[in-house]
């Protein structure tokens, strides 16, 4: 699925302190890389292979089959607003950082956001691994403020009777935003949907756009 391969650019830069931190676990990291490759146990271009699939492919993909479902099967959306956990279960996703799924759904007058401002607590099984600003404090400290400017960065702007949600996760409960539908896409196969949903959307940070 290509249209995962590419992240929104990004109008967060790192604090002093995201980098302290990224610095740190990547020393980590690291280290225990270099222990595998002595080792024998992994080589250089396995790892970066398996990264790239998990964080641009496998993830993005299994989330953007669930919203698909959603759009084309009415039943599946109630059971996945109902209890996201089972629903996604029903299609073969879950696991460690998704056994306790929510998804809340995008509309015309509903606009949802998620954001972890603690860490970064986000759904692996159906997202994958979460992009560099949704780790940042920028993002973390100012989507929970200032929303609809934050929105607008990542271009997404939203006329004043649309009401912001931000959806705060934990190491309890991880969200999944069900973008709304764009016009023109009904027709298209759920295959083919899947095709056009990418990952920013799921998180909220923007919409869908029609091919």
């Amino acid at each position: 699925m290509t249209t995962h391969s590419h992240d929104h650019p990004n109008p967060y830069h790192e604090s002093e302190r995201d980098e302290a931190t990224n610095k740190a676990m990547t020393e980590r990291v690291d280290k225990m890389e270099a222990l595998l490759l002595e080792k024998g146990l992994v080589s250089k271009e396995g790892i970066e292979k398996l990264a790239d699939i998990y964080e641009n492919d496998l993830g993005p993909m299994n989330g953007a089959k669930v919203v698909a479902r959603a759009w084309v099967d009415a039943d599946f959306k109630q059971r996945l607003l109902a209890d996201a956990t089972a629903a996604i279960a029903e299609l073969g996703f879950g696991g460690l950082q998704g056994e306790h799924m929510v998804a809340k759904e995008n509309t015309a007058d509903i606009h949802n956001v998620v954001v972890c401002t603690l860490c970064s607590c986000y759904p692996w099984p159906v997202l994958g691994l979460p992009p560099s600003w949704y780790k940042s404090f920028a993002y973390r400290s100012k989507i929970v403020i200032e929303p609809r400017e934050v929105l607008a960065e990542f271009g997404t702007t939203l006329s004043d009777d649309v009401e912001v949600r931000v959806w705060d996760s934990s190491a309890e409960i991880r969200y999944l935003v069900i973008p709304e539908q764009p016009e023109g896409t009904e027709n298209l196969s759920e295959g083919e949907l899947a095709e056009i949903i990418e990952r920013d959307s799921m998180i909220g940070v923007t919409k869908v756009n029609a091919p």
